[in-house]
């Protein structure tokens, strides 16, 4: 039950769009691997769905909550990129609406079809004491790209899409007549993302700036609560704005990424709170050293 960590369910944060705003904490037991924001467009004869969640059980406790919302049917699926907390109940979705579109990033689905998938799925059941078991890849099967313009039932789509960033498979979904943008993980509030091998921070810097000169009435982020722009967008910005200016100050003066961390920390206290600092702050100055380092050469 996503019950368990908090009473999750679809709260309207703009005409005809509803957000269920996940837990900030990490995949375990008690949620099913529960932690993202499942985004919801009530249409005329329809629903479409933003990333569903982690797993099939999620995705099964979603749609309970979703047909409090309408009983309309699901007539498409977005995936914002290829971490399974997202998509993973894609499952759940397509066993029951056998005829919902799925759309990702190409890049995404080549991904969740080979090696990704299987990590991702496997992640999860080892993240939950085994709670996901049974859940399997259904990845996308439309590809969307940089201004592709889905319309679903008179919902109008355009896709946003600016790689790598948070990772290589990225979407940001703009529901063009509400004027809301779904961020993915390009940007958090009040938790911490990680940088694996695919992303780019700089890149991120720059989606997120993007992303503000849009210029929406709402921002939705992969975790952490729905707002305006300064919310939603400026406080990640921000972060990473000063992480890129504090590692490129102690590289220009030929400190190692652990100095710099040890030097800076203390510049960090508003940030300190959100969930994941601790364990993500010295990644992140360790990717945004190596991604200056590279362009240094």
């Amino acid at each position: 039950d996503l019950g368990k960590e908090g009473n999750f369910k679809f709260e309207q944060v703009n005409k005809n769009i509803y957000v269920m705003h996940g837990p900030l904490s990490e995949p375990s037991p008690s949620n099913q691997g529960f932690m993202n924001n499942p985004g919801l467009i009530v249409s005329e004869h329809g629903l479409i769905v933003i990333d569903p969640g982690s797993a099939y059980q999620v995705g099964v406790q979603v749609l309970k909550e979703i047909e409090k919302i309408s009983d309309k049917p699901v007539l498409a699926v977005f995936n914002t990129h290829i971490h399974g907390d997202h998509w993973l109940a894609n499952q759940a979705i397509k066993e029951k609406y056998p005829d919902a579109k799925i759309y990702g990033h190409p890049a995404m689905i080549k991904q969740a079809n080979g090696e990704q998938g299987i990590i991702w799925v496997d992640m999860m059941l080892r993240l939950t004491d085994g709670k996901t078991e049974g859940t399997k890849v259904v990845a996308p099967g439309f590809s969307v790209n940089q201004d592709s313009l889905i319309e679903v039932d008179g919902q109008k789509f355009r896709i946003h899409s600016m790689i790598p960033a948070h990772t290589n498979t990225d979407i940001m979904i703009e529901h063009v007549q509400s004027k809301t943008l779904f961020l993915g993980d390009n940007s958090f509030y009040k938790r911490m993302g990680r940088f694996d091998g695919s992303s780019s921070m700089l890149g991120n810097i720059d989606a997120l700036r993007y992303a503000a000169d849009l210029n929406m009435d709402i921002y939705i982020p992969g975790h952490g609560q729905t707002g305006k722009s300064d919310t939603a967008i400026k406080a990640f910005l921000d972060y990473l704005l000063r992480v890129k200016e504090v590692v490129q100050a102690g590289f220009d003066d030929d400190l190692q990424d652990f100095e710099i961390k040890e030097k800076v920390i203390g510049q960090f206290s508003d940030y300190s709170s959100w969930h994941g600092f601790d364990t993500n702050f010295g990644k992140h100055i360790n990717s945004m050293y190596l991604e200056i380092e590279k362009t240094a050469w």
